[in-house]
């Protein structure tokens, strides 16, 4: 599995007035509705619910929402970069920037956690975020996050 077989140009923004976790996942809802057709209120309240066993911030300015949607039949994602980097509750306790979010059937059991891990090795390299972090562009991030080859699934 890439992260090509995740992601839409559409589903990939910069985001430059996220101001609460809330919001965020709003905005999550908003870019899952534009990229995929997924009904906002239905995204945002399984996020929120997701959210409610423990927060996704998994440290580095990195999180990674995800949540099971009915309607789905495959794992999308989202990704969104905050210029601005808001408080997530994350493990580390700093703020976040990058954040990748899944979408997956609710019976999506093997599919949804690779995608999960795949999302999750992808974003522990540092380098990788720092080169995100640089950019600005939609389009090149979605070129970045794309061209990336996990090399351990290599």
């Amino acid at each position: 599995m890439d992260l090509y077989r995740l992601l839409t140009p559409e589903a990939v923004k910069v985001v430059s007035n996220a101001t609460s976790k809330k919001r965020l996942l709003q905005t999550i809802g908003e870019l899952a509705n534009t990229a995929y057709g997924l009904d906002v209120s239905v995204t945002v309240k399984a996020l929120q619910e997701r959210e409610s066993l423990g927060p996704t911030g998994v440290g580095h300015g990195v999180a990674l929402p995800h949540a099971r949607v009915s309607s789905m039949d495959h794992v999308v994602g989202t990704f969104i970069l905050l210029e601005n980097p808001i408080e997530f509750g994350a493990v580390d306790q700093l703020p976040v920037d990058l954040i990748f979010s899944l979408f997956a059937p609710t019976n999506a059991g093997v599919e949804h956690l690779k995608a999960l891990a795949l999302v999750s090795r992808t974003l522990r390299d540092s380098a990788f975020c720092t080169k995100l972090r640089y950019n600005l562009d939609p389009t090149t991030l979605y070129t970045i996050l794309t061209a990336y080859h996990d090399a351990a699934v290599a």
